[in-house]
């Protein structure tokens, strides 16, 4: 028996493929600091609980396949404290961050279409594309220039006849990148000029360090190109909800991505009435969150100056980096540092870089951290990644 061609172009993901080799070893008693997946450890809002808890009707059936009306009407007056404008029939809600980009790549492109996406770039996007035998296009950026976009001679030159959309996250997941005020209007006029469609992957939106940041729905005229991504998944250390949004003031694009969530039915019932108290509640609850992230940031970035060799940018938002560690290749020393290496029954776990990149052979001495465990837990991973490093070298 034989399985699809196109299941097999699809790989592990980095940051979940070594987790049978942390199991392992935290059966043999070692404890595992995990740095490679964006799990906060911060308490979920109990009003998201509560919610549930009161939940008292005979049966729990079906909810609107758009998303039930409550929760829509919450994220409508979500965004309107934000300055954003969406109806309640511009809402569709999704089975997490990671259905919405899934059903937005699958609404728009056929087979063989193409999506411009700035690299490095969430793992995630090419399996989505792939998926759907859509081609990511990366658009290359590096460390040294702060992951800024390239000239829009040099993305304009990738641009083809299949190309159909440019997706970007912002703030920026793997890297921390938060878009300055040229970069979205470069991007902006970009897919208004060649009509094509802007996907804002916008889930770290209030994750946001001493900068300004905008949402591309501040922007009217992108009204019929653009498709914002949204989830309360980090925002809300919720991601076990999977809630997410795709809003769009493009009507076509909207009831014919309707026809992908009534074939998926409903998102869960419970899940959705727990997150309208989640964003009810912002005022409160995400302040302190945000202000936490930043120690963390300021807490692992001045942790790793104290490592000879590592090289990094540090992030403007989100709670991610990708760092250059002083290794041939970074898999091969995060597979030994895990599963060979520990100080005091303790080791750590992060993400392999390379998958992060379309283009062959970058990201290879890279690894994606994410900064998600309190200060204490931070600063003990980074001191035993320092001495993983040193063992490492000296083998």
């Amino acid at each position: 028996m034989e399985v699809s061609k196109r299941i097999k172009r699809l790989t592990e993901s980095p940051i979940r493929k070594l987790i049978p080799v942390s199991d392992q070893v935290k059966k043999q008693g070692v404890h595992v600091y995990h740095l490679n997946i964006g799990q906060p450890d911060i308490q979920t809002p109990q009003a998201f609980y509560q919610a549930i808890g009161d939940f008292n009707q005979p049966v729990l059936a079906y909810a609107n396949s758009r998303g039930i009306l409550p929760l829509r009407e919450a994220y409508k007056a979500y965004y309107k404290r934000a300055g954003l404008s969406f109806s309640t029939e511009e809402l569709l809600v999704t089975n997490g961050g990671s259905e919405a980009l899934l059903f937005a790549l699958m609404t728009i492109c056929d087979p063989g279409d193409q999506v411009l996406v700035p690299e490095p770039f969430y793992t995630n996007y090419n399996a989505f594309a792939l998926a759907g035998d859509i081609e990511i296009v990366p658009i290359p950026t590096n460390r040294d220039t702060g992951f800024s976009l390239p000239s829009k001679e040099s993305i304009e030159a990738l641009i083809t006849p299949k190309t159909r959309a440019i997706l970007v996250s912002n703030p920026g997941n793997p890297t921390g990148k938060v878009l300055d005020a040229d970069e979205m209007k470069l991007l902006k006029n970009m897919v208004i000029d060649h009509e094509l469609f802007l996907i804002a992957d916008e889930v770290y939106r209030e994750f946001v360090y001493g900068g300004a940041w905008r949402s591309f729905a501040e922007f009217t005229e992108l009204s019929e190109n653009l498709i914002v991504v949204d989830s309360v998944s980090k925002r809300y250390s919720a991601c076990g909800a999977r809630i997410g949004v795709l809003a769009s003031k493009n009507a076509l694009f909207i009831k014919e991505t309707l026809k992908l969530c009534q074939g998926r039915l409903c998102v869960p019932t419970l899940e959705q009435i727990g997150s309208v108290e989640l964003l009810r509640d912002t005022d409160t609850t995400l302040p302190p969150m945000i202000e936490e992230y930043q120690l963390r940031r300021d807490v692992m970035t001045d942790m790793l100056k104290k490592i000879p060799g590592v090289k990094y940018h540090c992030p403007e938002g989100a709670f991610y980096m990708i760092i250059e560690l002083p290794v041939a290749d970074a898999e091969d020393f995060v597979r030994w540092m895990l599963g060979e290496f520990q100080d005091q029954g303790e080791t750590v776990m992060v993400s392999p870089a390379k998958d992060f990149y379309k283009t062959p052979g970058r990201g290879i001495s890279e690894v994606r951290i994410s900064y998600v465990l309190k200060k204490e837990d931070l600063i003990r991973a980074m001191e035993i990644l320092k001495l993983a490093l040193d063992a490492y070298q000296a083998k």
